[in-house]
């Protein structure tokens, strides 16, 4: 473990050195990170000028929904942002390298770059959710923050299982750079209550595609009341989506053309 720690320390180390040879690009997309999150707050703002709820969602408890929406997606993009690099790396022959290098590729894959464009979404989406508590006027017990954090952490390994499918299948298709676009689609999803959909439809984003867990449960249990068995639920889900990751990518590289063959 001590190994990877240090392996990763090294990425990171490499990803800030990176970031500081364009320092203007650099606080430039931080700032419109800010910018675009300042958007879509105005819009929050304007819904709710002319109406109290939505589907039994005040103005405080969107704005914490809103919130963990961004902290989960932009610390996914951060800690993982090379996933989105496999396709280049099949069209190029450079997964060679990768799959001869003594350390696990599955790791190496998915933490070789951290994303620091994402620290301004990240700050942003932790300020909202103190705002939205202070809107709504809930204290969250410690309890409630804990089981807060566990599923905001099991919203990023489902939400790192699913984008590392996605890009995976460039193994097989090679071209397909632009299917991160479905993880911007499943994210629009997970940005609004599940409260809004039918009850059908909300058991099927809890109990059979866990896009409920993304965002609407975890803020459930600071606005609203503490369920222990959907923090139970949320672990199983992120338990089972890590080790089908681990058994696809085994499996993609089994199927892995290398470009010296």
């Amino acid at each position: 473990m001590s190994r990877y720690w240090r392996i990763y320390r090294t990425f990171f180390v490499s990803s800030f050195v990176r970031e500081l040879e364009f320092r203007a690009n650099f606080f430039a997309k931080i700032a419109q990170s800010f910018i675009w999150i300042f958007f879509f707050i105005m819009i929050l703002l304007v819904v709710y000028r002319n109406t109290d709820s939505v589907a039994g969602w005040n103005r405080g408890d969107a704005f914490v929904l809103a919130a963990t929406c961004f902290l989960m997606n932009a610390i996914q993009s951060a800690l993982f942002m090379s996933l989105m690099e496999i396709p280049e790396h099949v069209r190029k022959g450079t997964l060679d390298f990768v799959i001869t290098k003594p350390i696990d590729t599955q790791f190496w894959i998915s933490s070789r770059r951290f994303n620091f464009d994402q620290i301004g979404t990240i700050i942003a989406g932790l300020a909202m959710v103190f705002i939205g508590l202070r809107l709504t006027e809930v204290t969250p017990s410690l309890p409630q923050w804990l089981a807060y954090i566990v599923l905001v952490g099991c919203s990023l390994v489902i939400f790192y299982a699913f984008m590392l499918f996605l890009m995976t299948l460039g193994i097989w298709l090679v071209r397909v750079d632009n299917l991160w676009v479905l993880g911007e689609s499943v994210m629009q999803v997970a940005r609004y209550p599940l409260d809004i959909y039918q009850a059908g439809l909300q058991r099927v984003f809890i109990f059979v595609l866990p896009l409920g867990f993304l965002a609407t449960v975890p803020s459930r249990m600071l606005v609203r009341e503490l369920d222990w068995n959907m923090v139970g639920l949320g672990l199983v889900w992120a338990v089972c989506a890590f080790f089908a990751t681990r058994v696809f990518w085994n499996f993609a590289l089994k199927h892995y053309t290398s470009a010296s063959s």
